[in-house]
């Protein structure tokens, strides 16, 4: 079963979207290729904040719809993403960033089309907001939607210089000053950071980054070289200057371990992110500290992991300086297993791991529904699971022929996958296919929670592509035609996060979602049509999805939904009518036939604001097309 936030009350959900956006503001300024876009997103974002503040602040008594907290819900999900997307823009490799801001740039856009897609679940007109910020309000989502449509222009000089520095050997020294200056990479400091995120990302790709990083390589090392020709005294300072004359090359301040403040030669990395003299750092841990010197922040773990970027820098300037490359120190001892994790139930989950790894079909089978019912209980096993090393061992047994350790294995992960960093892990441990296989083949109750557990996935944006890809949609359509009650939520929730991603939206009605839709929207007691109505609204937008929407006859039961149903569900069906009849007069006659005048005209008086706009403009067209069949002949004039 998909566990969300349903507990939230109004005040507590609305003090977490304004702390969102609180967050989001507050985020360091973008100093790479891509700070006009992270600009625009923070400032947009930032335009939210009165409407948080004054729902929040405003009268206790006054008490927001189901349907309004919905909206609330899905814009926390989307502005959640969106602290992920940019935090990772504004600490990632800004020369990677720069080499596929093609990508990033279709991450942002996904981001605003996201936001914007969860504003038009708000019907602000059912909220105790004053007029200025209403307006405001409006003004925001006017800027979210036409944002949506029009992505931010290329920087078509940054494009030349990359391919130019890329492409020669030994580029003109203006490109590599405007690349310098453009990503703020201007002194051996900036090159050392940038080490450091190119490290990172090669941890994240699990040790393959692809040829990206060559090219990133190739492009730090020309900057590197035209840093230390053009700008080598840039970190030091005046007093250090003076002695360079006479004295060896002073030591760059991120080049020395913090703890020995000598050249390190052997650097590694602790879990805070900070990098110390892998012997340095040992005896420290060997002391019995459990926290990093520098930050004094407490170590979630004692895994060492090599600077290998940081090592060939301090190489580099060792060579071009004079300086005796250093020679590698002892390495530090093994770690014990299950030492990264806490105090919680550490001794039973390892033993449960030892049981999944080594166990027989029924060990593995009860281990499996104890860490499933550990995942359930709090945050802090979550963290500690998947720590230990769980998360790889549970994706093997969704393979198992036995149903039962199936069933737990999935609904573990699923639990897991609660806590946002374990979604990566997941993913990376190959478990897409796997669970799609299990949504395909399991048990009834198998498939349900591997349902639930693409949906959970499914909120980072990079996994509704890999998802999708995976033949997940097929296998989610058939479980909305065939699943309880409880299991076509969580197939219609999966669908409808993955339709966001335009490519999935093709996917869905490839697969033939329609007409299972369809069934849902006419099944009134079936309790499923709100469900069905929004995925076909956010078809609606996709040309394939008109289409085959419009093929199913869909006009006389949407219109009845405009005349009897919910605020919400009025609004989507307006907004499907309005895609369907855009462009198309034959859709418009057989929506002026059904009544559909009468009904738009009242939805415009009463409906949502987005609802009123759709209402409006389909009363436009019915107007255009009634002028089109009785045009008024000159004789009559």
């Amino acid at each position: 079963m998909i566990m969300g936030p349903t507990g939230d009350s109004k005040g507590e959900l609305l003090s977490q979207l304004a702390e969102l956006v609180k967050e989001i503001t507050g985020l360091p300024d973008c100093k790479n290729s891509c700070k006009k876009t992270h600009g625009n997103l923070v400032r947009r974002i930032k335009l939210l904040s009165p409407l948080f503040e004054e729902l929040r602040d405003g009268n206790e008594e006054t008490m927001i719809k189901i349907e309004e907290i919905k909206g609330f819900e899905l814009l926390k999900v989307a502005l959640g993403s969106a602290k992920e997307l940019l935090q990772s823009v504004n600490e990632g490799s800004k020369l990677y960033q720069a080499l596929q801001k093609d990508q990033i740039t279709d991450k942002f856009q996904l981001m605003t089309e996201t936001i914007e897609a969860a504003l038009n679940e708000i019907p602000y007109d059912k909220l105790d907001i004053s007029e200025e910020v209403r307006e405001q309000i409006e003004l925001v989502h006017t800027q979210f939607r036409r944002a949506s449509r029009r992505p931010d222009s290329p920087d078509l000089q940054l494009d030349q210089d990359l391919a130019i520095a890329q492409k020669e050997k030994d580029p003109d020294p203006a490109i590599l000053k405007r690349l310098s200056d453009k990503l703020q990479l201007r002194t051996i400091n900036d090159l050392t950071k940038e080490s450091l995120a190119l490290h990172e990302l090669v941890i994240a790709s699990g040790g393959d980054p692809g040829e990206c990083f060559e090219k990133v390589s190739s492009l730090l090392k020309k900057l590197k070289d035209y840093v230390l020709i053009e700008n080598p005294e840039a970190d030091t300072s005046e007093s250090e200057k003076g002695m360079m004359k006479h004295r060896s090359p002073v030591i760059p301040d991120d080049f020395r371990c913090p703890i020995s403040l000598e050249l390190m030669k052997d650097p590694v990395i602790v879990s805070t992110g900070q990098t110390y003299e892998r012997s340095c750092i040992q005896k420290w841990l060997d002391a019995g500290h459990k926290t990093c010197p520098k930050t004094q922040q407490t170590l979630l773990h004692t895994v060492l992991t090599p600077n290998y970027v940081l090592k060939s820098l301090i190489a580099l300037w060792c060579e071009s300086n004079g300086v005796e490359l250093p020679k590698k120190q002892g390495t530090c001892s093994s770690r014990k297993p299950g030492s990264s994790v806490s105090d919680c139930d550490r001794a039973a989950i390892i033993a449960l791991l030892e049981k999944l790894a080594n166990g027989n079909s029924e060990q593995q089978r009860a281990a499996a529904g104890e860490l499933r019912l550990l995942a359930k209980r709090n945050a802090d096993n979550r963290v500690c699971i998947a720590e230990a090393g769980a998360i790889p061992l549970l994706v093997e047994l969704l393979s198992s022929t036995d149903s039962r350790t199936q069933e737990h294995a999935v609904t573990a992960l699923l639990n897991l996958s609660i806590n946002d960093s374990n979604k990566g892990t997941i993913v990376n441990a190959g478990a897409i296919p796997d669970i799609v296989d299990v949504l395909k083949n399991g048990s009834m109750e198998a498939r349900e929670n591997a349902a639930a557990t693409l949906f959970s996935l499914s909120v980072v944006d990079e996994n509704k592509v890999a998802i999708g890809a995976a033949g997940a949609i097929p296998a989610l359509i058939k479980l909305l035609c065939e699943g309880s009650p409880r299991g076509k939520k969580d197939a219609a929730t999966a669908i409808f996060n993955l339709s966001i991603y335009q490519g999935n939206k093709a996917r869905a009605v490839r697969a033939g979602i329609v007409p299972p839709l369809m069934r849902l929207l006419k099944d009134a007691g079936g309790g499923m049509v709100d469900e069905a109505l929004a995925i076909l609204a956010i078809l609606a937008s996709h040309q394939e999805g008109k289409v085959a929407i419009g093929q199913a006859g869909p006009i006389p039961v949407l219109m009845e939904v405009i005349r009897t149903g919910s605020p919400r569900n009025r609004e989507n069906s307006a907004a499907i009518l309005w895609s369907l009849c855009t462009g198309d007069s034959e859709q418009l006659k057989i929506a002026k036939d059904s009544g559909a005048e009468e009904a738009l005209k009242d939805l415009s008086e009463s409906g949502t604001d987005r609802a009123k706009r759709k209402a409006g403009t389909i009363l436009e067209l019915l107007q255009r097309l009634e002028v089109n069949e009785n045009p008024v002949s000159l004789s009559s004039l």
